[in-house]
């Protein structure tokens, strides 16, 4: 999916399609995933440059934002960039502030199931196609999307995760890109995730569509597990 900035004639609809898409998202969740994504929009909300794509804000401020610590500020900021929601744009250096930059586009991913819990105003918004891009140099290679594996090349997971991509980039890059295959063994797939969090969340929300995806490619998977690695 390409870059997306919430500008242009239609950008208050869209700024307000996805604050009201992360929020239906949080109160699906359970309290602790609910505060982290209520922290992430109350830093859109009050202090993110929707026209250049930037957060600029330290920590000191965060924590006062949010009524914690600075220590909880880094805790939770960690867990925005392991989603792929938050990336870091300019590195903080003496006297200047971490820029960030947030991952419209994961968002966008991550909450697409949901839109039509919304409306199909939001689902018909949200879902436009993109413009065509514009003619390239051809002298220039065009960059070129991981195509899905076929059965027997590379390992199964990473034979499930080019048929995820090739369905959808983003919530692919967002929450199944870190898992790694752990062992198959007796029918069962087991996966390891970068933290906690991350399993917890792949597990009651994405295991049957990851499973099905993996059975398609080795029918003798019918259990699958994601565990904090």
């Amino acid at each position: 999916m390409q870059a997306i900035k919430a500008v242009g004639r239609n950008a208050p609809a869209m700024k307000y399609d996805i604050l009201s898409a992360l929020g239906v998202l949080a109160l699906s969740l359970d309290k602790h995933r609910q505060k982290l994504i209520l922290r992430l929009m109350v830093l859109i909300t009050t202090r993110y440059n929707w026209q250049s794509g930037e957060l600029s804000i330290g920590r000191a401020e965060i924590a006062r934002l949010w009524s914690v610590d600075e220590r909880t500020v880094k805790r939770e900021l960690a867990k925005l960039r392991s989603l792929g929601w938050l990336e870091v744009k300019r590195a903080g250096v003496k006297g200047r502030v971490t820029v960030y930059t947030i991952n419209l586009a994961a968002l966008l991913g991550e909450t697409r199931e949901i839109w039509e819990v919304i409306g199909p105003d939001v689902a018909a918004r949200l879902g436009t196609p993109e413009e065509a891009p514009a003619p390239q140099d051809p002298k220039v290679v065009p960059f070129q999307p991981r195509a899905a594996a076929t059965a027997g090349q590379g390992g199964l997971w990473d034979q499930a995760l080019a048929v995820l991509e090739a369905g959808d980039a983003a919530q692919t890059r967002a929450w199944f890109a870190g898992l790694v295959e752990a062992e198959c063994a007796g029918g069962r797939l087991t996966l390891l995730a970068p933290s906690r969090f991350i399993a917890d969340y792949v597990a009651n929300h994405h295991a049957a569509r990851l499973l099905a995806v993996v059975s398609g490619i080795d029918p003798s998977v019918r259990d699958l597990r994601v565990e904090a690695g």
